[in-house]
Parts: C-alpha cells; structure tokens; sequence
C-alpha cells in the first residue's frame, strides 16, 4: 500500500511538470529545440522564445527537485508509519496540535486589544493531548472499527454509513468529555471545575462537532486507506483544536 500511495503521489507531481512541458511546447514548433533551432521567426522573436525555453528548462528542473523531495519525504513517512504506527502517530498528533494552539493564541492577539504574551505551557498542554490521548485513543480505536466493519471497495456502502454513525454519535461524544477532563486535569482544574465546563459548553461544542466531523468522517471512511486514517484525521484536527483552544481559554478569560 506504501508503495501504491507513494507512486501515486509521484505520478501526481510529475504529471503537473509533464503538462508544463507540453503546455510550452505547444507555442514553440516541436522539431525545433533550443533557443539556435528556431529559424522560422525574426531576430528578437528568437530572443524571447529563447529566453522562455531557459525559464522553463530551470523551473522545470526546480519543479522537478520539489516533486522529489516531497516523494522522498513521504515515502520516508510511511516507511516509518509501518515499522512504528503508533509512535508515528502520536509524535504527527503532538506536533499538529501544538501548532494548532499556537495559532488559535495568534488569533486572540490579533482580535484582542491587550497584549498577550505567548503561552507554551496552554501550547504544550495541547502537543501532549496529542501525543498521549488523541492519536493512541484513534490508532485503536479504528484498528477496531475496520476490523468490525472491513473497508469496502465502494466508498459510499451501508458500511460506511454504519460507521459514520458509530463514530458520530457513539465514539466522539465519549471522546469529547475525554477532552474536557484530560486538558482540565492538565491544567489542574478540580473535578468540580471540570464538570461545571461540561455543563457549559459540551452541547454547543457537541454541535460544532458534528458540522465539521460528520463530512469528514465521511471522507475518512469512504476515500483514506485505513493506515492514513489517523493522519488525515490528525489535519482536520488542526482546525478543530483551535476552535477548542479559542473556546475553552475564552471561558477561562470570562471567569477571571
């Protein structure tokens, strides 16, 4: 599967070079080539055709080292994510939520008239929900959803509808209380603190949830291989944790 995905990737980016090539060939004559075999035109059309063929000559070549790169860097990435899924995941999770907190801090500065200074702590308190909670609660859990409800080759099935709900409306309501209790105890709310914050905002954060999760869901199940489950997953979540980094830490400004 690997190396299924990462030639598809290949192909993809290659692809993006081939049709620049042709799209340049198609204006200049395709026996001609180089600047020296154009005869058919004057003086100063040579000089510009000449000068677009070396611009294309050198984007091509930086395309071309780009779309290496990233091959190489996602092949690496899932040569790791097989011989150590679960720590792969987590470190990606940790990293992703960090930054995601990071900048929900950089859009309360921008919307706010104090000046607040970075918090690392709040962003590390994230990295570690990450790392700990987030990506080893979903590496499980989908290792027992695919393996109850085997992928089908079909995206759209009754058994991915079955699994939307079950995600939906069976797993993320369990996992978001999981949420509120894991970052209050990081911050050393009391167990009362922690339930007055369900009380408050669990509904409301419940029906955020569900309009962004339940598309994704559906992306998830029907079009990502089940070991990029987690990955994509972790890049919805960017967005998600800073809805939540913005709510939860605007609740706290409020009780001050």
């Amino acid at each position: 599967m690997t190396s299924k995905i990462s030639r598809c990737l290949t192909a993809v980016l290659l692809s993006t070079n081939a049709l620049s090539i042709n799209g340049f060939n198609s204006f200049v004559p395709q026996n001609n080539v180089g600047f020296a075999n154009i005869k058919r035109v004057d003086a100063q059309s040579r000089t510009v055709y000449g000068h677009h063929d070396k611009s294309s000559q050198l984007a091509m070549v930086a395309d071309a080292g780009i779309a290496d790169s990233l091959s190489a860097a996602w092949a690496s990435y899932n040569v790791a994510l097989e011989q150590n899924p679960l720590l792969v995941k987590s470190v990606t999770a940790g990293a992703i939520l960090g930054a995601a907190d990071f900048a929900g801090q950089a859009i309360e500065r921008a919307t706010s008239d104090e000046e607040k200074e970075v918090d690392v702590a709040r962003a590390a308190r994230f990295a570690i929900f990450g790392l700990v909670l987030q990506a080893p609660w979903n590496h499980f859990y989908y290792l027992l959803l695919d393996g109850a409800l085997p992928p089908t080759e079909d995206p759209f099935t009754t058994t991915t509808g079955v699994k939307v709900v079950i995600d939906q409306f069976i797993q993320a309501p369990i996992f978001t209380v999981l949420i509120f209790g894991f970052l209050g105890a990081l911050e050393g709310k009391t167990l009362d603190s922690i339930k007055k914050q369900l009380d408050d905002d669990y509904t409301d954060t419940m029906l955020a949830n569900w309009k962004l999760w339940v598309p994704a869901t559906v992306v998830n199940i029907a079009f990502c291989p089940p070991v990029l489950r987690v990955l994509f997953l972790n890049c919805v979540f960017f967005f998600w944790s800073i809805f939540l980094s913005l709510k939860l830490n605007k609740d706290e400004e409020v009780l001050e």
